[in-house]
């Protein structure tokens, strides 16, 4: 089949239907240029979608946030501390399809500045020492494979080393492919790890973002003490058309979003706004390690008020 294309791309026909998409549609290279990017059809400033989190202002659609926009964000421009981990044999089956995997891997880190799918570093929230490990979906889909199995077992041994709470930022298509078992292996080693962590008795929380599926939500992303979304992300671990093929009737138009797993399967405590998740977080820290008095102290004036409130509308 593929002699068939390459026969028709090289064909006068074939020019004519390639300069027609490049008049039609911007390059890469223009779009990055670009002061716009698109939104469900339509133009949005990017400066105005930066100081929005990448959030889109009219529809809400949370478009993509590296690892490293995220602690800008979270943590302040560079306040944090990337825990660095063993990068194992980089192809150990000599993988090639349309391209050699080695080459995929030198695109993605040169794409994304990072050596694999997960930057984790030591930060704080609301003054709370934290180690946080997040996924880049930019990385060959934010898959799974050695080297990002090592970098997970590394921050977690961070954690239980100063026994502070462990935050896992997910974005995923699931396990790397190119590294075969090798890649499956780590869902266990990531389990095996997050366990240690509770044997420890130390906090475990999960952020799912989008999307969010295949091995990664079978295994450390199920295993959150309290699990936090972005609102509108997919979260799932088949695909939807395979779902639909084994399911009678029609599936509900918001099946495999985080909205309905919170609301059917229990498996996500909050759906937020991506600008709301930060402060909960910290929220939430405060109060499970009772630190920071002063946050404690607020939601306990709120809580009081709440109870004031019922009381009288009981009575």
């Amino acid at each position: 089949m593929n002699w068939i294309l390459k026969k028709i791309s090289n064909s006068k026909f074939g020019n004519n239907i390639n300069k027609f998409i490049e008049k039609k549609f911007p390059s890469k290279l223009e779009q990055a240029n670009s002061k716009y990017i698109s939104c469900h059809g339509l133009p949005i400033d990017k400066n105005n979608l930066k100081k929005n989190y990448m959030v889109c202002p009219d529809c809400n659609f949370h478009h993509y946030l590296s690892p490293t926009s995220r602690y800008n964000m979270w943590f302040g421009q560079n306040n944090w501390l990337e825990i660095k981990s063993a990068e194992p044999s980089p192809d150990p089956y000599h993988w090639k399809d349309t391209k050699k995997y080695i080459d995929r891997l030198k695109d993605a880190k040169k794409n994304t500045g990072q050596d694999n799918a997960i930057l984790s570093c030591e930060a704080k929230i609301n003054n709370i020492d934290v180690v946080v490990s997040a996924v880049d979906f930019k990385f060959i889909g934010g898959s799974i494979s050695m080297a990002e199995g090592e970098n997970v077992l590394a921050a977690v041994q961070r954690a239980i080393e100063k026994k502070v709470p462990y935050i896992f930022v997910s974005a995923s298509g699931g396990m790397r492919m190119m590294t075969n078992i090798l890649s499956l292996m780590q869902m266990t080693r990531m389990t095996i790890a997050i366990n240690e962590l509770k044997t420890a008795g130390l906090f475990f929380g999960v952020v799912i973002t989008s999307p969010t599926t295949g091995g990664l939500s079978a295994s450390i992303v199920s295993l959150s003490d309290i699990c936090w979304a972005e609102s509108g992300a997919v979260y799932a671990f088949a695909g939807r058309r395979i779902v639909q093929a084994q399911t009678p009737g029609e599936l509900p138009e918001n099946f495999q979003t985080v909205e309905w797993a919170r609301d059917k399967s229990g498996q996500i405590d909050l759906v937020l706004d991506r600008k709301d998740i930060y402060p909960t977080i910290g929220k939430i820290l405060s109060i499970l390690l009772k630190k920071n008095s002063v946050v404690i102290s607020s939601i306990e004036n709120e809580t009081s008020e709440d109870s004031q409130s019922l009381t009288k509308a009981a009575s």
